[in-house]
């Protein structure tokens, strides 16, 4: 049983480390600000599609990795990716089942908060940068959104 779950996981594991590639490459300075938060693209994809193996706890586990390879406060992804996980985890037989354009416009609420919890914990912490820092990745991932649903849903529903 115990191999299974780890075969369940094991797609979810790999999106997840592509997405750190993608979140650790390096962009130039220009577009830097608009980066897509791949990572909370797919905490939300897998809490929508998957949430009987994906967690609070395993977003809360990432958000801990993510926090160490960048340098931010300790607890600071983990904390916006828990709670952007509760969310989606508790409405996610709702949200599931929405055409695609009203799910991409469900999904920019989600990850304001999630951006604005990151804005808190910095400002709270006195690590202020500009608000096109914050806000330029929810704009992006956005637009992300609809390609990311459906390369995923192809890739879920194959295995």
């Amino acid at each position: 049983m115990r191999m299974n779950r780890v075969a369940d996981r094991l797609p979810a594991l790999l999106t997840f480390l592509i997405g750190l590639i993608l979140t650790l490459l390096p962009l130039p300075s220009i577009i830097d600000p608009f980066r897509p938060s791949w990572i909370a693209l797919l905490i939300i994809f897998w809490a929508i599609y998957s949430p009987q193996i994906w967690s609070v706890g395993s977003a809360w586990i990432i958000g801990i990795f993510i926090d160490v390879t960048q340098g931010s406060f300790l607890g600071q992804h983990a904390l916006a990716f828990s709670f952007i996980a509760f969310i989606t985890i508790r409405f996610h037989l709702i949200i599931r089942f929405f055409p695609l354009l009203q799910l991409t416009f469900t999904i920019l609420p989600i990850l304001a908060i999630y951006q604005f919890l990151l804005f808190w914990i910095n400002g709270v912490g006195d690590n202020n940068a500009p608000l096109l820092n914050y806000w330029g990745p929810v704009i992006s991932s956005t637009a992300l959104w609809p390609f990311i649903l459906i390369s995923l849903s192809g890739l879920r529903n194959r295995i």
